[in-house]
């Protein structure tokens, strides 16, 4: 579990995506961001289940490869972070009074691209399809791999969904120039991030 949860939260990193997520979220309601918050946490917690237990069969029934993923995503990734880092400066939003929600916007969002790529993108699949690569079929170990498992998706969903729930708390901190920094530095990493998944899908 521990290194399973280190291993993916490295990957993910959501206190750096959580510039990403205010930038995407700039036109939403303070409950709005929080409700997009709660979707993003829980489709990233189906989307590293699919990836623990169906990944390899889904990958294979497809003919596609690991390297293929990292390639296509990591492009996916990369145009991205491109965009953010030559998007026009835009005034760090305020939250704004409890309003009706828009379920089919924030779910829309909540998905692509904030859960697929930018939050679980094709590294934190790779890397979720890699940690079950070599279970056991044995029952009991399989058992307990599958509680590993289970128990280390909903950690890092966890945390996902308490980070990027307070990332506005974040900004107000730094400011409006050191949001705007901040989101420019992100920006950049998740274009190195692209960039390196795709050189190590070409490598391989």
């Amino acid at each position: 579990i521990l290194f399973g949860f280190t291993g993916l939260i490295s990957i993910i990193n959501p206190v750096g995506m959580a510039f990403v997520f205010v930038d995407r979220t700039e036109s939403l309601t303070h409950d709005e961001r929080v409700a997009v918050a709660r979707r993003v946490a829980i489709n990233s917690l189906c989307v590293l289940l699919v990836a623990y237990f169906l990944g390899t069969p889904v990958l294979h029934f497809f003919g596609i490869s690991i390297e293929a993923l990292r390639i296509g995503g990591g492009l996916a990734v990369a145009v991205g972070g491109w965009r953010m880092l030559n998007a026009p400066d835009t005034q760090p939003p305020e939250p704004q009074g409890a309003l009706e929600l828009d379920p089919e916007r924030a779910k829309g969002r909540a998905f692509f691209p904030l859960t697929v790529p930018l939050t679980t993108g094709p590294g934190t699949i790779a890397t979720a399809i890699a940690l079950s690569a070599n279970r056991t079929h044995k029952l009991s170990e399989f058992l307990l791999s599958s509680i590993g498992s289970i128990v280390t998706s909903v950690l890092v969903a966890i945390v996902i969904y308490l980070v990027y729930s307070r990332a506005m708390l974040l900004a107000r901190y730094l400011g409006v120039e050191g949001t705007k920094v901040a989101l420019r530095v992100s920006a950049f990493l998740l274009l190195c991030i692209g960039v390196q998944i795709i050189l190590t899908g070409l490598s391989e």
